[in-house]
């Protein structure tokens, strides 16, 4: 049955089915209550991914070593680059041979791919456009940078302006793309594409070629002026807003890039992020007449201070940079989000590469205006598979990434257990994104010793408020991830481990608010493809402290010497509890 918060089963198997949908055969985003599911085959599909090293998808033969390990790590999606040099070594000769035989491994160990088109640009440079390309600086020029002692120096960075440019690359990509749609249609293999990566430019805050200088001094195009003035003010991205309060006051077609964006090198990277932006949407249009399964770009983020980046001793350069040029330029990073939505709609959405900075900020600014958060690049450290919690959980995403994945061995790795519990759980995460995102969270705790202020999680699910804290022990208290996700009537559903609840209810006349009852769930399959939570133990006594909170333990909970074991292991994780809230007369008293 699907959940359904007005009516519950009393038995102790619960089944929720996801709808099976037949729009289409090929994979595409299905808008939900307040963002977009990726929809595979006709179902959710809940990508639990890890992104490979650049060079690895390169070899058909070195990912024969690789896709065992990935599958034992509990992941369901390998990102990985297909490159310009590699499929079109000489003009229009194209050569897709390699990456056949990458998607028929993929197929032999039923993974999924996400496709890194790595064309023009990746990482604010041209390193993979193939040679004949390189070689013919007339027929492609490139981006000029200016140094100290007015030093112009030519950049290894495509023009954004050449139309010749775009037009090759546009080519290639809608190669790639029908070959896609003709080898993979049926099965799906490839997920998404992501075009392009991490555009923008280093080492000066725009380009100063002479058409770059030409353009640069006329008005800003009347269009996107009209366009962001169209935009209700809530709509508008709240980065973009904060830098550019006198937005409205601009006349379309008059005012230039200084004029609109006056503050520091903003016009300069204003400038840079249209017109980059307007060559990748020349890319991904190509693509998207071929064969439009989802597509999207990602983005090397910004800092404007160093104290929102989470660097644990590491210097503040490896949070991306403050100002831009030290940051690829023209990105889309948050305060030209506006720009890029503006001029890409062959584009679904824009991917932060999320490393040092606040997680759950940066999460907030790529689900602006309900678009879907994917996040393609991330840490693989235990730190960063904590957080995946919160990216699904509380924002709804269709995926998270950590890169550099097949070089860490599944034994080895966080996130096989991470994502083996949330594998586990990926059909009841999926129905409540689509269908009730309000009543679904994720969080997370770091390493006592690594936290300088503990975090708070709360939030009230109808009757009730959750307070989401650390796990009770004795002894040193450990690190904790997991999700909530509120049944109605009071039923709620814990996954996770080294974590606490506490119930309170925010009604002032409420007089007393505890746990009703509370059991282990087991995952189990019901034999017709699908999952159901049978009960396990009761649990009571210890392990819901007398009923004061209910506990849901590490692995390992560190007793500090007490000689009674009083806190149980975690087992599967997996828990159903009901509070329940007292409403007394004074008689009562």
């Amino acid at each position: 049955m699907a959940i359904n918060s007005e009516s519950r089963p009393t038995t102790t198997e619960i089944s929720y089915d996801i709808p099976i949908m037949t729009e289409t055969s090929i994979p595409y985003l299905r808008k939900t209550k307040n963002s977009s599911q990726l929809i595979v085959n006709g179902k959710p599909f809940l990508m639990l991914a890890g992104e490979l090293h650049n060079s690895s998808l390169s070899s058909a033969n070195f990912m024969s070593t690789v896709w065992q390990n990935m599958k034992d790590a509990n992941i369901n999606t390998l990102l990985g680059s297909v490159t310009w040099e590699m499929i079109e070594p000489v003009e229009d000769q194209f050569d897709f041979s390699e990456l056949d035989k990458v998607i028929l491994g993929a197929r032999e160990y039923d993974m999924h791919l996400v496709l890194l088109w790595f064309g023009s640009f990746k990482n604010a440079l041209s390193t993979y456009v193939p040679r004949w390309v390189k070689k013919d600086v007339k027929r492609f020029p490139r981006v000029h940078v200016s140094e100290a002692g007015a030093v112009t120096r030519t950049q290894e960075l495509l023009s954004p302006f050449c139309e010749a440019a775009w037009t090759a690359d546009a080519k290639a990509f809608s190669a790639l793309m029908t070959h896609l749609k003709d080898f993979d249609s049926k099965h799906s293999t490839v997920l998404m594409v992501q075009v392009e990566n991490e555009t923008g430019l280093l080492g000066d805050s725009r380009d100063r070629s002479s058409i770059a200088n030409k353009l640069f001094k006329e008005p800003v195009p009347a269009h996107l002026i009209t366009e962001l003035q169209s935009l209700p003010t809530d709509e508008l991205h709240p980065c973009f807003s904060k830098r550019h309060p006198h937005w409205s006051s601009l006349q379309p077609g008059k005012s230039t890039w200084k004029e609109s964006f006056p503050v520091g090198p903003d016009a300069d990277e204003a400038f840079m992020a249209y017109h980059i932006s307007r060559y990748v949407n020349h890319v991904a249009t190509a693509g998207k007449a071929t064969y439009p399964i989802p597509f999207y770009t990602n983005v090397w983020l910004n800092f404007d201070d160093p104290k929102v980046l989470d660097l644990q001793g590491l210097p503040p350069i490896v949070g991306g940079g403050s100002s831009a040029g030290v940051y690829p330029s023209g990105g889309p990073v948050p305060h030209t989000f506006d720009i890029w939505k503006i001029n890409t709609p062959a584009l679904d959405f824009l991917a932060p590469d999320l490393y040092f900075h606040d997680y759950e900020e940066v999460c907030k600014q790529y689900t602006h205006a309900g678009q879907p958060l994917f996040i393609p690049e991330q840490r693989r450290d235990e730190r960063g598979a904590r957080r995946v919690w919160l990216a699904y959980g509380t924002y709804g995403a269709i995926g998270a990434s950590p890169f550099g994945i097949d070089s860490l061995p599944a034994k080895d790795s966080p996130i096989t257990k991470h994502y083996g519990l949330l594998n586990s759980m990926s059909s009841f995460i999926l129905e409540t994104q689509a269908t009730r995102p309000e009543d679904i969270m994720g969080f997370f705790f770091d390493e006592k010793e690594d936290t300088a202020v503990e975090p708070k999680w709360e939030r009230t699910f109808g009757d009730f408020t959750v307070t989401i804290e650390r796990s009770f022990v004795f002894g040193k208290p450990g690190p904790g991830a997991g999700m909530v996700i509120h049944q109605g009537d009071g039923k709620f559903l814990l996954i996770g481990w080294g974590f606490q609840i506490v119930f309170s209810s925010p009604n002032p006349k409420s007089t007393f608010t505890g746990i009703l009852y509370s059991e282990e769930k087991e995952v189990v399959d019901d034999g017709k493809g699908g999952k159901i939570l049978k009960t396990g133990r009761v649990l009571n006594g210890d392990e819901t402290r007398s009923g004061e909170f209910m506990i849901m333990p590490n692995e390992d909970p560190d007793y500090g010497g007490f000689p009674i074991a009083v806190t149980i292991p975690c087992r599967t994780m997996v828990a159903e509890v009901e509070a329940y809230s007292l409403f007394e007369e004074e008689e009562n008293f």
